[in-house]
């Protein structure tokens, strides 16, 4: 854990299925509340679009990941799919509290959980739910970034991870985003805002 966590110290967790829109709903809390700051995880996949080292994602390779975590640079990792690490860098979590400010995580399902157990109540953790699984697979075909291959890999693994919901404070169901995005705002204003 960092070394400098203390009761001020906040951090929000917002974890989903792929395809959920926890991402969507993180980019709108960004850029209404200037003290939220994103975490950005590490990962050894590959790029995606137009993602950029350092801004989406902190890209390494699998060898350079497994050596990180040899050298204890986590404070939370998962392998999510055979040799695809995702990861929470200590460092990351030390520049951001440094600022004063509350971190948001935009992370998977189990990284959340993971994170939960690591920081208890200085935790908000909220899961994001499709309001089924077709309209998962739907908006994965959408985002047209992965194959019909990757689609599938990904709808079952939401499948598994619908079930990890319980060990969340909050679960928002994203049906209308305009209705989610309000929701999302209003758990930030109880847990930061208004404390």
């Amino acid at each position: 854990m960092a070394s400098n966590n203390t009761t001020s110290n906040k951090i929000i967790i917002f974890s989903a299925p792929s395809g959920s829109g926890k991402s969507t709903i993180v980019g709108h809390l960004l850029q209404k509340y200037p003290f939220l700051e994103f975490s950005i995880s590490a990962t050894s996949r590959a790029p995606r679009g137009q993602e950029q080292h350092g801004k989406e994602y902190y890209f390494y390779s699998s060898e350079e990941f497994e050596k990180l975590i040899k050298e204890d640079a986590f404070v939370e990792w998962e392998e999510v799919y055979k040799g695809s690490y995702y990861g929470t860098l200590r460092s990351e979590i030390d520049r951001i509290w440094a600022k004063g400010h509350t971190i948001l995580f935009d992370i998977d399902v189990k990284g959340g959980v993971n994170l939960k157990k690591i920081f208890g109540d200085a935790a908000l953790a909220v899961f994001v739910k499709p309001p089924c699984v077709e309209e998962l697979r739907r908006r994965l075909i959408g985002r047209g970034t992965d194959t019909p291959e990757a689609i599938e890999r990904r709808v079952a693994k939401a499948e598994e991870e619908l079930t990890y919901e319980q060990y969340f404070d909050v679960v928002l169901v994203n049906d209308i985003l305009s209705e989610s995005l309000t929701e999302a705002e209003g758990l930030i204003d109880s847990f930061v805002v208004n404390r």
